[in-house]
């Protein structure tokens, strides 16, 4: 008896096209059937580019397989780490964990003033499209040239590497939190207009507490990529562990570059699971 009943409940629970008229019958199973027929329409085109992509690329599986030997013999090389200058790796991983705090706290704050004018639904028009112009512009310049240009511009060291990050982060983080406040719910917005709520108000009060849990989402995310771009900033002088990595790679200090290697691994992993555990809170 308990069955039937549960079969029952599920049944009138479920919704049925069968219940529906014909003509609405056949607009819901258009709806869903056109998605369908355009994405099995999209493979073969998707398959042309990705092979095209491959050609024009050079990519070579046989050249990968043949690789794949000279590969496993300069990791071998990696072994065992040489953690004689533990010490100097400490001090210079410190030096890139700060580029990278500065680096990000500058960035964020710089790239959040830019978003405000690059949300469709905060700025004009007029203001809407250069900001977006020209976080495109940031955008497809690597950090390493703007490294390269801040070196020259005030000498080797961690600034330049700081100034770099800060530059670069307008362009990607910048774009993101713009599209976080765009994709908050219209409601509160739109009950806030309605009672003659101003600008700054609907800001404050019905967009940024939306979009809050996102921007610091992508605000740690930012952090983590600052730690890991530091390090290669340090390859053109730009500061932090990165130089010490290209000297012991110049030298072929194995060893040493080993131990620089898992030091960078371990601390980007104990910032990665920091940053899950805030975002654990936060959502």
């Amino acid at each position: 008896m308990t069955t039937s009943t549960d079969s029952t409940r599920t049944e009138r629970a479920q919704p049925s096209t069968r219940s529906l008229d014909p003509a609405e019958r056949h607009r819901l199973e258009r709806a869903f059937s056109i998605p369908r027929t355009r994405f099995l329409a999209e493979i073969p085109i998707a398959a042309l580019v990705l092979l095209w992509s491959f050609e024009g690329a050079d990519f070579d599986f046989a050249k990968l397989a043949g690789g794949s030997v000279n590969t496993a013999e300069f990791l071998s090389r990696l072994f065992p780490p040489d953690f004689s200058k533990f010490g100097t790796i400490v001090e210079l991983l410190i030096e890139t964990l700060q580029m990278a705090i500065v680096g990000t706290v500058l960035g964020a704050g710089l790239s959040l003033l830019v978003a405000f004018a690059a949300a469709s639904n905060i700025a004009p028009k007029w203001l809407y499209y250069p900001a977006r112009w020209v976080m495109n512009v940031i955008r497809s310049v690597p950090d390493l040239v703007f490294a390269l240009m801040f070196v020259s511009a005030v000498g080797l060291g961690p600034f330049a590497g700081i100034l770099a990050m800060t530059l670069g982060s307008i362009g990607s983080i910048g774009k993101i939190y713009a599209e976080a406040m765009e994709a908050v719910d219209r409601g509160p917005v739109t009950a806030m207009e309605a009672v003659g709520a101003s600008k700054r108000q609907i800001i404050a009060y019905g967009i940024l507490p939306q979009a809050a849990p996102l921007l610091v989402s992508y605000t740690l995310l930012l952090f983590e990529g600052n730690v890991r771009g530091a390090t290669i900033l340090g390859l053109v002088g730009a500061g932090g562990i990165g130089l010490e990595l290209t000297t012991a790679m110049k030298m072929y200090n194995y060893g040493h570059l080993s131990a620089i290697v898992l030091c960078i691994i371990v601390l980007v992993t104990v910032i990665d699971q920091g940053s899950a555990l805030i975002r654990r809170k936060i959502t």
